[in-house]
């Protein structure tokens, strides 16, 4: 499948990739999906994962490699997913911004997940509206603006790592450095799919219990 033109310059915008050859990598599941799912392995084949917009945007490789996680592991049933139960059903988690918020194919959509709270935000019909969506507005969807200040502040953002916010986004938490802590993407996912959770069990003006052991 021809790449979209918006795909096309999203994979030229970004890093060489991170798994450097994926010739052997069997994408055939994805490709048997068709649509958006189809675009996706397109997409791999011709970049098998990468950073872009300062690594405020994280797009996975199909299979991981050392250290690096791809897709495959990523949407594992046993790792962060366990921790939000049905608000991850039938998602596909492909990518993620500076802050671990999550990009996904659900039902051949291309949608945004909020790690905080579980809700999805349609952002296309397709990988290649997805794309589009992003490339039109980077700074805000991919966290770009604030990412990049502290890199400037702190060095560039480690593989693997992203900027979780010690007061929740969704608690009144400032989009500010002084808010912001490095962590492990997989440990960011599953201390706010606690938080999820709580926000979708408890009645409206609940009381939520929020907490970050061994800040950095």
């Amino acid at each position: 499948m021809k790449l979209g033109p918006s795909t096309a310059k999203l994979l030229e915008l970004g890093s060489e990739p991170l798994i450097p050859s994926s010739e052997s990598v069997d994408l055939g599941t994805l490709e048997g999906m068709g649509g958006s799912y189809h675009e996706l392995a397109s997409a791999l084949r011709a970049k098998n994962g990468f950073y872009a917009f300062e690594s405020a945007l994280h797009v996975f490789p199909w299979e991981g490699l050392g250290t690096i996680s791809g897709i495959q592991e990523w949407n594992s049933d046993s790792g962060w997913r366990s921790e939000y139960g049905h608000l991850a059903h039938g998602c596909l988690f492909f990518a993620e911004d500076a802050f671990g918020g999550q990009f996904c194919l659900k039902d051949g959509s291309a949608w945004q997940f909020d790690p905080e709270t579980g809700d999805l935000s349609l952002l296309g019909a397709s990988l290649e509206e997805w794309a589009q969506a992003v490339l039109s507005d980077f700074e805000f969807l991919t966290g770009h603006t604030v990412a990049s200040q502290w890199q400037v502040a702190n060095g560039a953002l480690p593989a693997g790592e992203r900027l979780v916010p010690r007061v929740p986004f969704v608690l009144g938490g400032e989009f500010s450095m002084s808010n912001l802590v490095l962590m492990d993407s997989e440990r960011g996912m599953r201390i706010r799919g606690g938080l999820a959770t709580q926000i979708n069990s408890l009645p409206e003006g609940a009381q939520i219990r929020f907490v970050i052991d061994g800040d950095n």
